[in-house]
């Protein structure tokens, strides 16, 4: 499986509202595979140098750059660390600290200096839905299968998983009668069906934790229906991939599943544009840039869907939100649908990722507000 770090709403605070006046923000695309790491090891060498060369210009002293050289050298002559990897890696580090987060999806290799760090790509693998974990639920088998857009399909080993309903249950021979006085036959089956997923959500829970991937679940009647009332993530999707899962290969279910994210793309698409147009009507929506980011920085933004690909150089004021556009990026910018996005997160606003032909209006983004702002 990829080995994979997703960042926590926490820590995505932290990265979003930390100030320090040499803050290095790296990522870059990296393979899974352990025997082919030194070229990542070698890219993100190459970054930190061009980082160092953007600390220098900028006017840092030594004294700033060494520690910040100093731990990304370290974090290049980790064997440990690049033994595990996933598709990209996201580095932040300044004078104080350094983390990093292994994603799932493939980013563009990129160094960015500033005054507080660049989390939009960050933030599009937290909200972009190109991966999904399919549960292929049986009672001869059980088994979690990761799947992401373009690599394929890996099982997932995850401790405490039953093997089967047998296993769960703990008692074999489950299609024999009951003893006297005790549920048995069809209802006996759906009792020890129930106990059976309940030990599975169990298992997964502490996998699942603080994630936002789909579930996708492979199952039968009536397993599907009891595993569903028994599940306690709160992102498994709606529909399920039909047929014997036993039967359907780990490659089968990775085309099923990416046809159902693909539908769970477009619902979702669907979706923000009836509500923009509903409350378009009332006052609640701009696609214009300087109305969303002063909404934004006010809290006022509920949704917004946002071209995550596009940047555009310039600041917008801590206080009120006001927009000063530059002609191109410095340090000194921020990137304005970056700031726009970091501050809809921090105020609870949900933040699409979205193509620019998916987003009402087709510019760089769209946001539905909370009430009507006095821009």
């Amino acid at each position: 499986m990829l080995h994979v770090d997703i960042p926590t709403r926490p820590e995505l605070e932290q990265l979003l509202t930390g100030r320090e006046a040499a803050s290095v923000s790296i990522y870059l695309p990296t393979t899974p595979l352990t025997q082919d790491a030194q070229a990542d090891r070698i890219a993100l060498g190459n970054l930190a140098r061009e980082a160092e060369q953007q600390l220098a210009h900028a006017g840092h002293h030594a004294r700033v750059r060494e520690p910040i050289a100093q731990q990304l050298t370290d974090l290049v002559e980790d064997d440990d660390f690049w033994m595990y990897q996933a598709r990209s890696l996201a580095v932040f580090v300044s004078p104080t600290r350094l983390q990093t987060f292994r994603l799932a999806n493939r980013l563009t290799a990129s160094v960015e200096v500033a005054d507080r760090f660049y989390v939009k790509p960050l933030l599009r693998a937290v909200t972009a839905g190109h991966e999904a974990f399919v549960l292929a639920l049986s009672q001869g088998s059980v088994r979690l299968v990761e799947v992401t857009a373009d690599m394929p399909a890996v099982p997932v080993r995850i401790a405490d998983l039953p093997a089967d309903m047998s296993d769960a249950v703990g008692r074999g021979g489950l299609n024999k009668r009951a003893p006297r006085g005790r549920i048995q036959g069809s209802e006996g089956r759906k009792v020890r069906m129930g106990q059976f997923v309940r030990v599975v959500d169990a298992a997964l829970r502490e996998f699942l934790a603080g994630r936002e991937t789909p579930l996708i679940l492979a199952a039968a009647p009536p397993l599907d229906s009891i595993f569903r009332a028994a599940c306690s993530y709160p992102h498994l999707a709606g529909q399920t991939i039909t047929g014997n899962p036993e039967t359907t290969s780990d490659h089968d279910l990775a085309v099923a599943a990416r046809a159902i994210l693909d539908e769970v793309h477009a619902a979702e698409v669907r979706a923000f544009a009836e509500l923009f147009a509903l409350r378009s009507p009332q006052g609640r929506t701009t696609t214009d840039i300087a109305q969303a980011a002063k909404a934004a920085t006010f809290g006022a933004v509920a949704a917004i869907a946002a071209d995550i690909d596009v940047h555009v150089p310039g600041t917008v004021d801590d206080e009120d939100g006001r927009v000063v556009f530059a002609d191109q990026p410095c340090p000194d910018t921020h990137g304005v649908v970056d700031q726009i996005i970091g501050r809809t997160y921090l105020a609870g606003g949900r933040v699409l990722a979205l193509r620019r032909d998916e987003i009402p209006g087709g510019g760089e983004l769209a946001a539905v507000l909370r009430y009507p702002f006095p821009f």
